[in-house]
């Protein structure tokens, strides 16, 4: 249903390597033709080319799955991984000159970055503007029926809205007892399971979603026999979600489908790959802010009195306790106060971190809001207690609160950086946050990664839920 056809994607794949072609040679043009910079007196090949650009972009857009329409369907997701893509590429285009010794003017260089990421942006953006007006005009929608029932069918209703504007059209809900669509009053129940047939008639229904919870999936076999003779396709919405939660991997022996329970959510090699990259970027993080450490510590020291840096127990992988660094933001005996200052929010769920916090120094604010406080805990990623990404290690007393699905988080490394820290950080419940922290566990790989790492800094300028 969200497929786009597999002309588009190769018509998009076309136009992205076009688009490189353009965009090298308007860089060379407006090299030669725009007074800035010195006169280019050197040999040809000091202009930039086609051939030097033709391959890295393309095979990094393959890389980060932009042609995926389940992962670019949103435009702030599209836009998103192909900000990181071209920043990623450029870096790689930079690195492959530089180790072939190729000398290219980088005033160049900074024009077809522009112009090339100008132009990906722009006929994406008219793609998207143009399949707008087409729906708005009258075009035939994508007319989907959701049936069904539990947290598989809430899912598929929350998702089904978002994609209004690609032509998704949720015509309504088939359910037996309580309706999905009872808390979207604008969604109708078109009836019960027994009125499949005449719904689908009447609404001139193109793609049918069955989501069930795993009790009724006895059902899921009857409608798929009511429908075989139907002109529709049949989507099921599967409802293992709580199984991913233990480590599921979906996985087939023999050609019989199986989920396994307990799969070992980074494989020997991935965390080979994670453990060698924390050495090389964390040390050379190391050697680059040693100077803010520096500062930072003769601020703490000369703001209150008690050392710099504090180590606090948190819950690591697998459950393991660790000593964490990190620098002082409160006063000296903060852990102490704890009870006199922790809040609870209406569900009960503990709010350990708030604005008003009297326990914060003058300096605490300051490193807290920019994220200084956190640095040391390089030292932690050295020595191998964390990683630079992963969901945050947690103190001990909120794990004790944890129900069990939360308790998936420890399956990986915990991190500085993480998705929920890039999506929102402290101004979530701890509850929410150990959501997302699970759909880093259930989507690990370099590339999320390398996608958290470069999306951090904004995440922290912004400053949203610092505190």
């Amino acid at each position: 249903m969200l497929r786009r056809g597999t002309n588009y994607i190769i018509l998009s794949f076309l136009l992205d390597w076009a688009v490189v072609v353009i965009a090298a040679l308007l860089a060379s043009w407006l090299r030669l033709n725009l007074p800035l910079g010195p006169a280019l007196t050197e040999a040809p090949e000091f202009y930039l080319t086609p051939w030097d650009v033709l391959y890295i972009y393309p095979l990094i857009f393959l890389l980060f799955s932009l042609y995926d329409p389940g992962r670019t369907y949103k435009a702030v997701d599209e836009y998103q991984i192909l900000s990181i893509a071209s920043l990623l590429a450029a870096l790689a285009l930079a690195g492959l000159l530089f180790i072939l010794a190729h000398e290219k003017s980088r005033l160049m260089l900074l024009y077809f970055y522009g112009i090339h990421f100008a132009l990906v942006a722009l006929w994406r953006a008219v793609v998207r503007l143009v399949r707008r007006r087409r729906y708005s005009e009258g075009q035939q929608p994508r007319r989907v029926l959701l049936v069904g029932g539990g947290e598989a069918a809430r899912r598929a209703l929350d998702r089904l809205e978002e994609l209004s504007w690609a032509g998704v059209q949720l015509v309504g809900c088939l359910a037996n007892g309580e309706p999905i669509s009872a808390h979207k009053t604008d969604i109708p129940l078109l009836g019960t399971f027994d009125n499949l047939e005449q719904v689908l008639q009447q609404h001139a229904v193109k793609d049918v979603l069955l989501a069930f919870p795993a009790e009724d999936y006895c059902i899921v076999n009857e409608m798929a026999a009511r429908l075989v003779t139907q002109p529709c396709s049949v989507w099921v919405v599967p409802d293992y979600f709580s199984l991913l939660l233990y480590g599921g991997h979906v996985e087939s022996l023999g050609g019989v489908p199986m989920i396994s329970l307990k799969y070992p959510t980074l494989t020997g090699y991935q965390r080979v790959m994670k453990r060698v990259f924390d050495l090389v970027v964390g040390g050379l993080v190391l050697i680059m802010i040693s100077p803010i450490l520096l500062v930072t510590a003769i601020a703490i020291r000369l703001d209150s009195p008690g050392p710099a840096l504090f180590r606090q127990q948190r819950v690591g992988e697998n459950g393991r306790a660790f000593g964490m660094y990190k620098f002082r933001s409160m006063v000296q005996n903060a852990d102490s106060l704890l009870s006199e200052v922790i809040k609870y929010d209406a569900d009960g769920h503990i709010i350990h971190k708030s604005k008003d916090d009297p326990r914060v120094t003058r300096v605490g604010k300051f490193i807290r809001r920019a994220s200084i406080d956190e640095l040391p805990q390089i030292f932690n990623v050295l020595r191998g207690d964390m990683s630079l990404v992963g969901p945050r290690p947690e103190m001990p007393f909120l794990v004790e609160n944890y129900e069990i699905w939360q308790r998936a988080r420890f399956a990986v490394p915990q991190g500085i950086t993480g998705w929920w820290q890039v999506n929102g950080r402290s101004d979530k419940p701890m509850h929410l946050n150990t959501e997302d922290d699970l759909y880093y566990v259930r989507n690990y790989s370099m590339l999320l990664d390398l996608y958290i790492l470069l999306k951090t800094p904004w995440a922290v300028l912004r400053g949203k839920g610092a505190f």
